[in-house]
């Protein structure tokens, strides 16, 4: 009864499944031209959809309604719903129907079918909106296009980004050719691009080239120059750590995770606490803290139960406190390393405010003895003037 975005072929080609604005998922029958079942257990637009290749009675839409749901074409009703947690633009299944992804808001995520929908891992390279996926023939490749106008591949071995493409405007649509040698992008503005990979050139009358001598290297390592030679100094290239790349390109997590590495974090803590304090004023602190797992929160929460208390890094490290604790709270009682974690941050920060409040009680002594110091100075100096022109006048006497 509303517009359809999504229609897909059933691997016995005789099916259709079709999802629409109207909520609903449908499956159609081709030869009879009939409607064989209709689905109705989304709650906002279906636009997205796939059939699996091994199950010819299997598909998968996604939704506005955040979910991913697995139909059966022999059941009444869907046999497994999965939450991606933000409106569902694309969804893809591997070829041999294990592996789901979905994608939606920032996030690519791979989920386990066998598993009854476990997720495997959450991609979060995008800086907007995720609008498509795509597998290379191979199925090694994963593609993912975005608002943000970029294309990232990732490697389904390790889930980590091997290549980029950036275009001119917003990406929505996405393809690859079978042979994996041209990428097809759609983009807001209208324009379609294409780009195809170059073929390799292979010269098997090449030589290979001949390194220069081991006196190329050292000639001139003893020149000296003389009083009248000009000498002028070769400008000496500036080499940025990972951390300064990474925030110069605006990769607030990654950026964090690079000054959480135990060699910094141990010798150069200053460096993390700089880090820190730079993505907050940002104000990319909290999305950078979010979304960690068990291993990274206990990192993080040692390092500012054991550095909080410095007064260098103080200032910082209670807002960073703050911020983990605000982000994390639900989940306390779920894991004991991490509630053991928040303990010791909870015992360092109550010693430090026994310590300031014995300071405070020494201060506060220090500054009675003072006072009483300087009383017993003013009273001492007035004596010793009223004697000094008592002297004078008896001395004058005198004479």
């Amino acid at each position: 009864s509303r517009p359809v975005h999504v229609v897909g072929f059933l691997s016995d080609k005789y099916r259709i499944f079709s999802g629409s604005d109207d909520y609903s998922s449908n499956l159609w029958d081709i030869p009879r031209a009939t409607k064989i079942i209709s689905y109705s257990e989304h709650t906002d637009y279906v636009r997205c959809g796939c059939a699996s290749k091994v199950n010819a009675d299997v598909f998968i839409t996604g939704s506005y309604d955040h979910t991913v749901k697995l139909f059966d074409a022999r059941t009444k009703s869907s046999v497994m719903t999965i939450e991606h947690g933000h409106p569902v633009e694309s969804v893809l299944l591997f070829p041999s129907g294990g592996l789901l992804v979905s994608a939606g808001g920032r996030y690519v995520k791979v989920w386990d079918v066998l598993k009854g929908g476990q997720l495997l891992v959450s991609l979060k390279n995008h800086h907007k909106t995720v609008t498509c996926l795509c597998l290379n023939s191979s199925g090694q490749r994963l593609l993912s296009g975005s608002l943000d106008r970029h294309v990232k591949i990732y490697s389904t071995t390790s889930y980590k980004v091997v290549h980029s493409f950036n275009y001119a405007t917003s990406i929505l649509s996405l393809a690859l050719s079978p042979e994996d040698e041209t990428i097809v992008v759609g983009m807001t503005n209208g324009v379609l691009n294409v780009k195809h990979r170059k073929p390799e050139e292979k010269n098997e009358n090449s030589q290979k080239k001949r390194q220069p001598a081991y006196r190329t290297y050292v000639k001139g390592r003893t020149f000296m120059p003389k009083q009248e030679d000009f000498c002028v100094s070769k400008p000496v290239k500036r080499v940025l750590r990972k951390y300064d790349k990474l925030l110069r390109s605006f990769e607030s997590s990654k950026a964090l995770d690079a000054v959480l590495e135990p060699p910094i974090m141990l010798h150069t803590p200053e460096v993390t606490v700089a880090v820190m304090q730079e993505l907050h004023r940002r104000g990319t602190l909290r999305s950078a803290l979010a979304g960690r797992d068990e291993k990274q929160v206990n990192l993080l929460l040692t390092f500012v139960a054991r550095r909080v208390i410095e007064p260098r890094f103080t200032p910082v490290l209670v807002i960073v406190a703050d911020m983990i604790t605000d982000i994390y709270h639900p989940v306390v009682g779920q894991s004991a390393v991490v509630d053991k974690q928040f303990l010791k941050l909870k015992e360092a920060i109550g010693k430090e405010i026994d310590y300031q409040e014995e300071l405070l009680e020494v201060l506060g002594m220090m500054d009675t003895l003072f006072a009483t110091f300087t009383k017993k100075k003013d009273t001492c100096s007035e004596e010793n003037k009223s004697n000094g022109v008592t002297e004078i006048i008896e001395t004058n006497r005198n004479y």
